[in-house]
């Protein structure tokens, strides 16, 4: 579905219809008898008149054609001008080719253009009323063009130019071609013309597809300015540059102000073009689609038709457009499972192919293999292998053997017979597709992945694990590949939605792993490394992670990072929006180039600064392994969807948790744990147990009132499905590294009794817990703390926020946008209560941490914490929020394998449905002047997202002493998306935080006694399991898993330094 992509192409339109591209005639013109020629045009003027007896269009206007002998490279001014008619006048080359075409351009509805001859030959120049029947005289003048003129067809050249390089994907030389003519025009027409205008509306093109989105921001606006203030704000041009920029912000994931521009582009052409103009229907296409990528089917839906009704109307409903308006109709209704609806769209868009391009044409192709996939996925695989075969056909017939296109008929037919069960058929199609791939999109394209994926599932269906396992492998070292490439250079959404398309091969990696067992040795690492580099991952890059390091790097290494990350836009560009007409052999050139050079500069960075190599080197498990303790083991859990593919109807299965265990030897176990409905069921059953919700957030904490052996019975249900299958394996281990994984981020292992009535699990292990174990290799990256420790405490809630707002800091109020501003939708109708426990809390330790900053009521401010620099220790008592997990969106179809539809790229294969909201948004702390927040940045509202972009590089401890500071949304692979791993993203060696709201009173000595253990010089971990040991040897109420437990560490467990 193509809506508004082509950027660059379409804002050139303006421009380059005037710079000599090889255009056709129209072909009403050659419909006409051949053209009289009158009088003979030299530098000067002629005139003329159109009358009943000139010669006249198919659609009744009159026209008179002169005659120019021209010489190549001279550059020529021509204008037509009458009172009596609307003019046109168009230009032909001695060769027979249209050059240019002009309406209005004069004064009036005078036309005028200069251009420069490209031979030397007779050139025809057509005089047209523009208004059929319209008659009257003109006048027709040609002179040789002024130094200004020539300039300004100088700047036409270049941008002509520029698109040709864009074409090719070279796009430092368009850019170069694109400033040349701007400076040109800016010097010859000033700064304000529409012409400076639109040549800013072609750069910022450029930038976007390179994914410079906040150079091609600016240049929009300044566009739109320009246009608006020149030619009114209801010009079309206007409409355009406002669908321009809608179009930039869609694919950033900005919906919201997308939609807004999308609007006013339509009204304006509503004004202007009246609601039954095709543009109109463009229009409403984009809005449409951009509706689709929110999942808002029904608005997208109404949108759609309205566009498609317009083009039968003014096209015919045999038009070439309405074919493609009728495919988008039936693609949306596809992915709503609306196969019913979306076929017979497939099929008339299909005959008026048929009927316009005729039985052999790559269009043609194109809705065969969409009308196959439909039926593909309903299971019809006797009507669909034969538009397959005819699809695959025409491709081989026009495009030849070794096409991409072919390549992907080949998968898509494959995948047919490896659902029938027709392995040996498939086979040679995978292969097939697979080498002609690599051949024309290089080893790193996403496709190539998805071939070698197809392969290992073929293998893996047919038992034969030992080959599935090295296609698998190549396959997943691609997605890392990319996937490292696009979580730096990608949006927010776009980076969720990315991951989420290759989802499903962590997935199988994980299936495979479990089903081969022994025979297949190779299984276990792989799925082992594929979880320790995934898991998490777009957290830990979506945030501005790099940003942080860049701080922390000197001046002339901040350089090399921002042209590091430069060219690794431009290769996530050239990777997944390679130009159409490029040769693969310049292809895959221009990509070696792009990596040399980025592994160029990631090596420079890497030799100057740990931190960024731990930041770009891909996960091994022999690093891992190295940071595990003599007595400690990595216990890696996974929430995933079982991969059958050996069963075509059904390839997945409801989701299950598995574990990985990784020894410090090296060995590595990996046990399935059952089905994952059962075992989130049991841990809520737990956490509701030790969680009094009936309040709020402004319950007192007073221990819940459980029934005697009610607790020890859920955590045995717990222990059951959980411990039990790990146990055995656990002999001579005294350190367990918890890397959990869904609803086990909830669960704190330390109250789990693996015998009845017998000691709890904290009194057997020291337990520490990771995010991922890949985080073990940050231990060893110690930094510096910078200030003494910060300690936050009983902030005012109720202080007013304008008052807060007067409190930003000369600096400090751009800071505090971006980010700052955004809040979950969701959050409007949370108040807390006071907590003036948590002051004395802070007086309780405040001798133990000497030169400690200390800020309490109307101090405790958001902006006040967005300015803290790395302090040795970071205490906050406040109280924390989180709201209701939000499902993650699942990519592709129910088959799990690689079919490709029309339009297949980066952006069509992301999953759609509901608008993806960052889960760190859902998460945060309340600070003073929360309960009176109205809007803005500085409102009290500190969400775990602006606490992922504080520097906290140096900072070996964050103490959130609240309630359900632990707690986030709960997502498959990517762990608490809460505070838990906001402040790991930024920089924090170690946090320490509650599951559930404690009496802020009784957390006062837990607090006091652990800050007084680390001061003994015991490690972060075994300080706090000393207190929890100590209040369970004490007996009574404290002893009560209520009050230790609600307190987890996660990160480095070692002593401070």
């Amino acid at each position: 579905m193509q809506v508004s992509s082509n950027i660059f192409g379409r804002l050139l339109i303006v421009l380059l219809l005037a710079g000599g591209s090889s255009l056709t005639l129209p072909e009403i013109l050659w419909a006409t008898p051949q053209p009289r020629q009158l009088a003979q045009v030299t530098p000067g003027s002629v005139t003329g008149q159109l009358d009943e007896t000139s010669q006249t269009l198919e659609d009744g206007a009159y026209f008179a054609v002169h005659s120019y002998e021209g010489t190549a490279g001279e550059i020529v001014t021509l204008e037509l001008v009458s009172e009596d008619f609307d003019t046109f006048i168009f230009l032909v080359s001695p060769t027979g080719e249209l050059l240019r075409r002009d309406d209005n351009s004069g004064d009036g509805t005078n036309a005028q253009f200069t251009i420069e001859l490209p031979e030397t030959g007779t050139y025809q120049i057509g005089v047209i009323s523009n208004i059929p029947g319209e008659i009257g005289q003109y006048t027709l003048s040609l002179r040789l063009a002024s130094a200004a003129e020539q300039a300004q067809q100088r700047a036409i050249h270049l941008n002509q130019q520029a698109f040709e390089r864009y074409q090719q994907g070279r796009y430092e030389e368009a850019e170069s071609f694109l400033q040349q003519s701007l400076e040109i025009l800016r010097g010859q027409l000033g700064e304000r013309h529409p012409d400076v205008a639109t040549n800013l509306n072609n750069l910022a093109g450029l930038y976007q597809v390179q994914g410079r989105y906040g150079e091609a921001e600016t240049l929009f606006q300044q566009a739109l300015e320009i246009y608006q203030e020149q030619l009114g704000k209801h010009h079309p041009d206007v409409a355009t540059n406002l669908s321009n920029l809608a179009g930039l912000y869609q694919v950033q994931g900005r919906y919201g102000e997308a939609e807004t521009l999308f609007q006013q582009a339509l009204e304006i052409q509503r004004e202007q073009l009246e609601e039954h103009d095709p543009n109109f229907a463009t229009s409403l296409n984009n809005l449409a689609n951009l509706h689709r990528l929110q999942g808002r089917y029904g608005e997208a839906e109404t949108l759609f038709q309205q566009a498609l009704e317009i083009y039968q109307e003014q096209l015919g409903k045999h038009h070439p457009d309405v074919a493609t308006s009728l495919n988008n109709l039936a693609a949306l209704y596809q992915v709503q499972g609306r196969y019913g609806e979306a076929e017979p769209l497939f099929q008339q868009a299909l005959e008026i192919r048929r009927e316009h391009l005729g039985e052999h044409h790559p269009i043609l192709a194109t809705s065969l293999n969409n009308l196959a996939v439909l039926y593909t996925d309903q299971g019809y695989y006797r009507e669909a292998e034969p538009l397959f075969q005819q699809a695959l056909e025409i491709q081989r017939e026009q495009l030849g053997e070794h096409h991409p296109d072919v390549a992907t008929s080949l998968n898509n037919l494959a995948l047919l017979y490896h659902e029938q069960g027709r392995f040996g058929e498939a086979e040679p199609l995978f292969q097939q597709a697979l080498e002609i791939r690599r051949e024309h999109l290089g080893e790193h394209y996403p496709d190539v992945a998805t071939s070698l994926n197809n392969l290992a599932g073929l293998y893996d269906a047919q038992g034969r694990h030992g080959e599935a396992i090295p296609y698998l492998k190549a396959g997943l070292e691609i997605e890392e590949w990319n996937l490292e490439l696009n979580l730096v250079t990608l949006t927010e959404t776009q980076r969720q939605a990315y991951a989420a398309t290759i989802a499903h091969t962590t997935d199988r990696a994980v299936s495979l792993s479990l089903q081969a067992n022994d025979a297949a040795p190779d299984a276990q690492p792989l799925a082992l490394t594929t979880l320790l580099r995934r898991k998490g991952r777009v957290l830990d890059t979506g945030t501005n992670s790099l940003q942080v390091l860049r701080q922390n790097l000197t001046p002339a290494d901040q350089v090399t990072l921002d042209e590091f990350t430069t060219v690794r836009q431009q290769l996530a560009t050239l990777t997944f929006n390679p130009p159409a007409d490029l040769p693969p052999e310049q292809y895959r050139s221009q990509l070696a180039q792009l990596e040399a050079q980025a592994a160029d500069l990631e090596k420079t960075l890497a030799q100057r600064s740990a931190v960024f190599r731990a930041e770009t080197e891909p996960v091994e498990i022999a690093a891992v392994q190295a940071q595990i303790p003599a007595n400690g083991v990595l216990i890696e859990f996974t929430r995933y969807r079982p991969f059958n593919a050996a069963n075509p109807t059904n390839f997945w299965g409801n989701d299950r948790y598995a574990v990985y265990l990784l020894f410090p030897d090296g060995r590595i176990e990996a046990i399935d744990l059952g089905d994952a409905a059962e075992i989130d069921a049991a841990v809520q059953s737990f956490t509701r147990l030790l969680q009094d919700r009936s309040t709020d957030l402004k319950r007192t904490g007073a221990a819940p009132r459980i029934r005697p052996g009610v607790v020890e019975q859920v955590t045995g249900d717990i222990k059951t499905l959980v411990f039990d299958p790990i146990a055995p394996y656990l002999q001579d281990t005294k350190h367990l590294l918890i890397s959990p994984d869904g609803q086990l981020n909830l669960l704190p292992f330390e109250a789990l009794q693996p015998e009845t009535g017998g000691d709890y699990l904290v009194q057997q292990y020291q337990i520490s817990y990771l995010n991922s174990g890949r985080d073990l290799l940050k231990f060893n990256l110690t930094e510096p703390s910078r200030n003494p420790a910060v300690i936050v405490a009983n902030p005012d809630y109720d202080t007013a926020t304008d008052a807060l707002s007067r409190s930003l800091g000369e600096g400090q109020e751009e800071r505090a946008t971006g980010v700052a501003g955004r809040r979950s939708t969701e959050l409007s109708q949370l108040q807390v209560g006071p907590l003036p426990g948590t002051a004395a809390e802070a007086r309780a330790i405040e001798p133990l941490l000497p030169n400690a900053t200390f800020l309490t009521e109307g101090q405790a401010t958001e902006n006040v914490l967005k300015t803290v620099q790395s302090p040795r220790i970071l205490h906050i008592a406040t109280h924390g929020f989180f709201l209701a997990d939000v499902e993650p969106p699942i990519a592709g179809g129910s088959s799990g394998l690689g079919a490709i539809t029309s339009d297949n790229s980066l952006a069509s294969a992301a999953p759609v449905g509901r608008p993806i909201e960052n889960p760190l948004l859902r998460s945060g702390l309340a600070l003073a002047g929360f309960n009176t927040r109205t809007s803005g940045n500085e409102d009290g509202v500190f969400t775990a997202l602006e606490a992922a972009n504080l520097n906290l590089f140096g900072t070996q401890l964050v103490v959130l002493s609240a309630c359900d500071t632990g707690l986030g949304d709960i997502a498959s692979g990517e762990g608490v998306y809460g505070l838990r791993r906001a402040f790991s993203i930024a920089g924090a060696e170690t946090q320490l935080m509650s599951l559930w709201q404690v009496s802020d009173f009784g957390t006062q000595s837990l607090m006091a006694r652990y800050y007084e253990n680390l001061t003994d010089g015991m490690g972060r971990s075994e300080a706090l399991r000393e207190v929890q040991l100590e209040m369970i040897a004490e007996g009574g109420q404290y002893s009560h898993p209520y009050y230790w437990a609600a307190f987890i560490l996660a990160g480095n467990w070692q002593p401070l330094d």
